[in-house]
Formats: structure tokens, C-alpha cells, sequence
């Protein structure tokens, strides 16, 4: 089942340089890219800082709106959404970011970051927001007693759980992942991964992974599109795209892929089969 189709998508910002005579230049960010993503599948976007991929990601979600093209989520079209429908919309399309704590309010609790969804929503918790909140702190892998806590008091790496925990509050149909264990740790981010395939298999729901590292993409996608100046240069299953890219950009990057722990790969194989 086809979950999000983006078809012909562009772009383009429009700038001014300084003083009243200054002319507007503009520029083309995202090119004529289109894709799919399947119910409960992993499509990874990869490219170079500026290749377009983030703010592809961005369009997705309905944070940018394209200059031309269309965005169609479940049979909707939600291109230029606007009220409840973009509402409804915001309830199944989710967003973990790059960086956790410019993303978690600092002065909101742990609770109160992992509910606000929720509140925005309309949505009334079986139960007690704390309890609500706290299962899904113990879903991710975070001490449920810690729910008072500031985002200052956790490390990145619990702190991205933060952001995740408040990614599944409304049981997305997709997550969008942009650039989501970068800022990690080398070991940390195995972690996150794992748990992003967990809850994946738990959930169903789809993941958009926005990543410049091949080698990470590599363990979570299913398929994969490289993007270069604004437009996706190859798409294919990973198999294909790691094993016969046919691009050349797509070969240089790879050239580049410090190579991957065979045992880690082993084992997220043998899950994905079983």
C-alpha cells in the first residue's frame, strides 16, 4: 500500500541582496523530485550538506510548502492543506529532528514535551497524561520516574528518545527522521537505530530517514534515494543502490562508506527475516 506519494516537486527561494537596488536572485533547492513510500517500509534520502534532501523532508511533512507539485498522503491530496485537514494530517505525518534539545522546549518537562501533541491534537489519554506519558518514556527506553525532568538533564542520546517518544504520542502512520542520530555518538547511535527498528516492527508505520551517512543508512532502509543539486539522481532497493549503483555521484559517495561491523549487519539481517 502506497502511503505517500510527492510528485514533480520544486523549490525555489527567493533572496535580496542589500540596498534599494538590489535584485532578487533565485534559487532552485529542490528539483522536480518525485517518490513513493510504502506502509511500513524505510526510504532513505542521502546526499551531501545542500543536496536538497532536508528540505525534500520538510515538504513532506508540510513545514514548506512546494512552488509547484504535488504531496499525496493516504489517497489525499494535502499539497496546500489548510485547518483541520492539515490538522489531521500533522496527527499521522511526524518529525524526529537533528538536534534534541533545540527541539524540546527547555523549560517544559519531559511529560509535558511527550503529551503536547495531544493537547494540540484535542486528544484525551486513557488514563493520566503522566501515566501516558511515562509508558511511552518506558517504550523507548527511558526511566518512566524521570518523567519531571528538564531536557537539560538528560544526555543527547536520551534526549533524541525524548524526541521520539513524542514523535509516537499520536501513533503516526509516518516519522520522518531528519538527520535524527547524526549528532550522536558513534555507539549511541546503534542504539537509536535499534530502537527505530523496534518500534518499526511494534507499530508498522513508515519511516522517511534523512542522512548524509551511507553506512547508517545502510542498516535501517529498505530503499534509498540519492539526491544531488535538488534532484534524486538514483532510487532503488538497497541491494541495488549499494550493490550496482548506476550513477556516478551515487559511486563516489559510496567510495567514501567506512566499512560496516559485519556483526552488527548480521544481526539486523537475521531480524528483518525473522
Amino acid at each position: 500500500m502506497t502511503l505517500l506519494e510527492v510528485r514533480g516537486v520544486t523549490k525555489e527561494f527567493v533572496t535580496r541582496g542589500e540596498g534599494a537596488r538590489a535584485r532578487k536572485t533565485t534559487f532552485t533547492a529542490v528539483d522536480d523530485v518525485s517518490f513513493d513510500v510504502e506502509l511500513g517500509e524505510t526510504l532513505a534520502i542521502v546526499g551531501e550538506s545542500g543536496s536538497g534532501k532536508s528540505t525534500t523532508a520538510r515538504i513532506a511533512a508540510r513545514l514548506l510548502e512546494p512552488t509547484s507539485g504535488t504531496v499525496v498522503f493516504d489517497g489525499q491530496d494535502v499539497t496546500r492543506a489548510r485547518g483541520k485537514d492539515l490538522a489531521a494530517f500533522r496527527n499521522d505525518v511526524q518529525v524526529v529532528f537533528q538536534d534534541p534539545f533545540s527541539s524540546l522546549n527547555p523549560r517544559y518537562t519531559v511529560e509535558r514535551i511527550i503529551t503536547a501533541p495531544l493537547t494540540y491534537q484535542g486528544i484525551t489519554p486513557t488514563g493520566s497524561k503522566r501515566a501516558f506519558a511515562q509508558e511511552l518514556m518506558e517504550r523507548v527506553g527511558l526511566n518512566p520516574d524521570h518523567c519531571r525532568r528538564y531536557p537539560a538533564q538528560f544526555s543527547g542520546g536520551q534526549a533524541q528518545r525524548i524526541g521520539i517518544a513524542r514523535a509516537l504520542a499520536v501513533n503516526p502512520k509516518l516519522v520522518i527522521c531528519d538527520e535524527a542520530v547524526s549528532a550522536l555518538d558513534v555507539s549511541i547511535q546503534a542504539q537509536v537505530l535499534e530502537l527505530l527498528m523496534r518500534l518499526q516492527r511494534e507499530s508498522g508505520f513508515s519511516y522517511i530517514f534523512i542522512a548524509h551517512d551511507l553506512a547508517v543508512v545502510r542498516q535501517i532502509s529498505q530503499r534509498v534515494a540519492v539526491m544531488n543539486r535538488g534532484r534524486i539522481v538514483e532510487l532503488g532497493s538497497r541491494e541495488q543502490v549499494f550493490g550496482d549503483p548506476q550513477d556516478s555521484y551515487t559511486r563516489t559517495l559510496l567510495a567514501a562508506v567506512p566499512r560496516i561491523n559485519p556483526e552488527w549487519d548480521a544481526r539486523r539481517r537475521q531480524k528483518e527475516a525473522g
